[in-house]
């Protein structure tokens, strides 16, 4: 279990380095461009199948223990070491990033993004893969820090180098923001390490803050959650989001997506609940209003997106979308309560499935018509997408559908448990607030179902005319989005799957490390 969680992090580390080689004569094919973007399916495969492996002989009976853990003195002057371990808490989101970047690699084996060399575009991917599964694997607060730092720079040349137009602007926006909420972010993070004589992070949570002031913990906790909504993002630090998608490309919309959000999420529950109780329970009210003013502002700005003659773009739509999808996880963080946390971290899960199919929709839409603005796609070339291309019309409803909360569908049960977290708050939070809170939230899943069932009339419908048929869903295209369509349908279905293995490590998180 040790070698292979190491495995996982360091396999994608060595496939980025040897990605830049030269490829053995006998594993060329029929180009060398075909060769290295091989060898990104293969390396990601394995680290798939190696995180698979890890989740299968996972101990189920105790996921709130550490498991699969190394332990090694790196920086003795500073204190640092080379802590690695997953719980209940981070090994679905280390098979999350496994799956999602895999069926990238794949899927951009088949369609590689227009842009320069695929030797550069299969290594950044691959180091994209090792800084995000390192993020959810390190337990010490410095090693977190750098490999939440590591996904800047590739993500940083995936926009700017093969994105689409404004890619430029776009990249050094979300760049800027990123490394700006990361410097702030770093303070914190090092006023805790010396306050408390350690940056291990299971120590600091099984100490739940008792080793802190609470001024300190006030502290910390501002500095750190700042960095951490930027990368969430949080209203109203989530300017960058909606560039940065729109520019990139679908690949990269696929990972920003499915996995770079869920690492500023992740990092309030494993760091800021367990290791400054304090000071998150002072936040904890202005955290949830800012969290569901995103709910209702990102489902405005698709609204206005939406509308006919606003030359709304799909993309951008689908990342508006994020900003209030990702304020359900914040609501429910906020809550302080194992249920929303719960359905903090379920819902962190559904919105990597379900957007993560959405963008390879979008990508194979904007592929098919040349374009992503809503009202070319709704016009005379673009209406009843069921009629011209019936699969890959039933699979962006589909997906649609999932995104808007539908029972029985990944989408619905995260936003349920954070409304059901919010409407009895932990211990010492306002429940008249929170109620209010609340409220606001599931007003706003009312607007999400609106703008999602819009986007489906004005694409997917309409009149029936006298135009050529699109090329419908590829093999490649369902080989890459049938996961994602199945892993939706069963976690809707079979919830426990998720939850049996957060509840248990969310009680000893909150619990201070006590099951």
């Amino acid at each position: 279990m040790q070698f292979l969680l190491a495995f996982v992090i360091a396999g994608p580390l060595v496939g980025a380095a040897s990605a830049l080689l030269p490829a053995p004569p006998g594993l060329k094919g029929t180009s060398p461009d075909q060769a290295v973007r091989r060898h990104g399916v293969t390396v990601t495969g394995a680290v798939l199948l190696a995180a698979l492996v890890l989740a299968a002989g996972f101990d189920h009976a105790n996921p709130s223990k550490m498991q699969a853990t190394t332990d090694i003195n790196w920086i003795p002057a500073l204190g640092v070491r080379i802590h690695l371990g997953i719980d209940g808490i981070s090994l679905p989101l280390l098979v999350l990033t496994a799956l999602l970047t895999f069926l990238c690699a794949l899927h951009s084996y088949f369609k590689p993004p227009t842009g320069p060399s695929p030797k550069a575009f299969v290594a950044l991917l691959l180091l994209l893969e090792a800084g995000t599964l390192a993020t959810f694997a390190v337990l010490d607060l410095m090693l977190f820090f750098l490999a939440f730092e590591t996904v800047l720079v590739p993500m940083y040349f995936l926009i700017a180098r093969w994105g689409g137009a404004g890619r430029r602007a776009a990249a050094w926006k979300f760049i800027l923001y990123t490394l700006l909420g990361s410097v702030v972010m770093l303070l914190g993070l090092l006023l805790i390490g010396l306050k408390s004589g350690t940056f291990d992070m299971v120590a600091l949570a099984t100490d739940n803050g008792r080793g802190l002031t609470s001024s300190v913990q006030v502290i910390a906790v501002l500095a750190i959650g700042i960095g951490l909504a930027v990368k969430t993002p949080m209203w109203p630090l989530h300017s960058w989001l909606p560039d940065a998608h729109t520019a990139a490309p679908t690949v990269g919309s696929v990972l920003l997506a499915g996995v770079l959000l869920k690492m500023g999420t992740y990092g309030f529950v494993r760091i800021l609940l367990p290791v400054a109780p304090d000071g998150m329970h002072t936040f904890a009210p202005y955290l949830a209003a800012l969290a569901v003013v995103g709910i209702v502002y990102g489902s405005l700005a698709c609204l206005a997106l939406v509308r006919p003659g606003s030359k709304g773009d799909l993309k951008r739509l689908i990342a508006y979308s994020s900003v209030g999808h990702m304020g359900f996880v914040l609501l429910g963080i906020a809550s302080m309560t194992p249920t929303g946390v719960n359905g903090a971290l379920f819902a962190n899960i559904a919105h990597g499935l379900i957007t993560g199919l959405l963008f390879f929709l979008v990508g194979a839409v904007k592929d098919r018509y040349g374009t992503a603005d809503l009202d070319t796609l709704s016009g005379a070339t673009g209406a009843a997408l069921y009629g011209r291309a019936p699969r890959l019309g039933g699979l962006l409803a589909f997906a649609a559908v999932a995104s808007l909360g539908l029972p029985g569908l990944a989408g619905f049960w995260g936003e349920m448990l954070a409304l059901f977290g919010s409407f009895d708050p932990a211990d010492g939070l306002s429940r008249p607030a929170f109620l209010t809170f609340m409220s606001i939230a599931a007003f706003g899943t009312l607007l999400t179902a609106a703008y999602m069932l819009m986007v489906v009339r004005r694409i997917c419908m309409g009149d029936k005319r006298e135009e050529p048929p699109l090329a419908d869903v590829q093999t490649y295209e369902f080989a890459a989005w049938t996961p994602l369509v199945a892993l939706t349908v069963l976690a809707g279905l079979w919830p426990a799957v998720l939850l049996g293995l957060t509840d248990p490590a969310v009680q000893k998180l909150l619990a201070g490390g006590k099951s």
